[in-house]
């Protein structure tokens, strides 16, 4: 058990966080959109989005809310920056990259809707919806759990694709962060698209690739005889006697996974992209099933690193999805149906802010199980619901932020006071 100027600790880092976003994040109808969030984090289930507004800690009455998704006013820059700060510096830290879909299919008159792919749970596993794609960076805070912490998430306008939206999330984390930091991506950023524009970048790139995908090795020594050649050996995914000698080769036993073989391949590159190697895993598993999985494939961009360890980085990746999946199903955030794409972006940043809320609160949340539920040491995002109670008396100590005043006694020159605590 933590002792107790441990937990002022963190409790007094929640409140910085909260002060800071009320002073800088929020610019216009500040209270409001505060209240918001924390209301997400204290009201049960709802089943729709102005049920909000009867939680206790929203002191408006339902039309606020609205407003303050409509009107409302966010520092998106200044955001993303105080978000990325909240990432340790120390160590390497594992980001995921994905998309999601925010399905909007009764709505003809919503400006900048798309088809949108969408996984689901009917045979087949995928279909397309009408609606808003997000891209979604995220810090994995913890692997195997729901922590994945969004630093950085963009709606993908119809004139955009996913992968270039990507690609400017990423530049964006390595200016803010400055360090090494490792991208893990899904089979959609496994091409020369996403590789070839950050190859500059100071991060490491590990992407899923396809299992039909053929490449190239490098170009033999020029002859000096005609044009050099770019390209060298054909390597094929599909075809082993075009694989040649791997770099790296082992097998080992593993609790989760069975038997582990890896295989590593260095400067391999796309036909469309001679000028951007990277290294190429081939992950089998064998557990103890009749059909063992099919082998896993991987593109690596960066140092060279030993296979195992980056095979392990990779499967920090899957907790974005079910971080997803939370946001949507406990943080509702495609429940409601908002008129504008900006009032939608407003909202996302609003729940990705719940999200770090609950983090920050983590360390000083004591679980308070039911009679027939086993008690947990480390709550996770998935049981939110027993945190409520303990929540509700943490904000009772969190109290409300206040804005700073100017040396004049006003309100900072550019962030007006709340006008919808009085007009509604």
């Amino acid at each position: 058990m933590e002792k107790p100027h441990s937990t002022d600790k963190h409790i007094n880092k929640l409140i910085e966080f909260r002060q800071a976003l009320y002073q800088y994040g929020f610019t216009r109808l500040r209270d409001v959109q505060l209240e918001l969030v924390d209301a997400l984090l204290l009201s049960g289930p709802i089943s729709s989005f102005p049920e909000l507004s009867l939680c206790p800690v929203f002191r408006r009455r339902w039309p606020s809310a609205y407003a303050a998704i409509e009107d409302g006013c966010q520092d998106t820059h200044w955001l993303r920056r105080y978000l990325c700060n909240q990432v340790p510096t120390q160590g390497v830290q594992v980001f995921a990259l994905d998309s999601t879909a925010w399905p909007r299919p009764s709505a003809p008159t919503l400006p900048d809707r798309q088809y949108v792919h969408s996984p689901t749970s009917a045979i087949g596993g995928s279909s397309t919806v009408v609606g808003f794609p997000y891209s979604v960076l995220a810090w994995v805070a913890q692997g195997r759990s729901s922590w994945a912490l969004p630093v950085d998430i963009e709606r993908i306008s119809s004139f955009s694709h996913a992968v270039e939206v990507g690609v400017a999330q990423v530049k964006r984390l390595c200016q803010l962060r400055g360090g090494f930091d490792i991208i893990t991506g899904d089979g959609s950023y496994g091409n020369h698209r996403f590789l070839r524009p950050l190859r500059d970048q100071p991060c490491g790139l590990l992407v899923r690739l396809r299992r039909d995908r053929v490449l190239y090795g490098e170009p033999p020594p020029y002859s000096g005889r005609g044009r050099p050649n770019v390209h060298g050996k054909r390597f094929a995914f599909k075809e082993s006697e075009t694989w040649g000698e791997p770099d790296q080769h082992l097998e080992f036993g593993d609790p989760q996974w069975g038997k582990v073989d890896i295989q590593y391949w260095s400067n391999l590159h796309a036909r469309q992209a001679p000028d951007t190697p990277f290294g190429v895993l081939r992950v089998c598993v064998h557990l103890e099933k009749e059909r063992p999985p099919r082998p896993l494939w991987l593109g690596w961009q960066g140092p060279a690193w030993p296979a195992y360890v980056l095979w392990r980085y990779y499967q920090l990746r899957w907790p974005i999805e079910s971080s997803i999946r939370w946001r949507k199903q406990q943080l509702h955030w495609t429940m409601p149906q908002f008129q504008s794409p900006e009032a939608s972006d407003r909202w996302t940043m609003l729940v990705s802010l719940a999200q770090w809320t609950m983090y920050l609160a983590r360390p000083v949340v004591e679980d308070s199980p039911l009679p027939w539920q086993k008690a947990q040491s480390d709550l996770t995002p998935e049981f939110n619901g027993r945190w409520e109670g303990f929540l509700r008396r943490l904000a009772h100590l969190l109290g409300h932020p206040k804005l700073a005043e100017s040396p004049q006694g006003g309100p900072k020159e550019g962030q007006g006071t709340d006008l919808y605590a009085i007009r509604w």
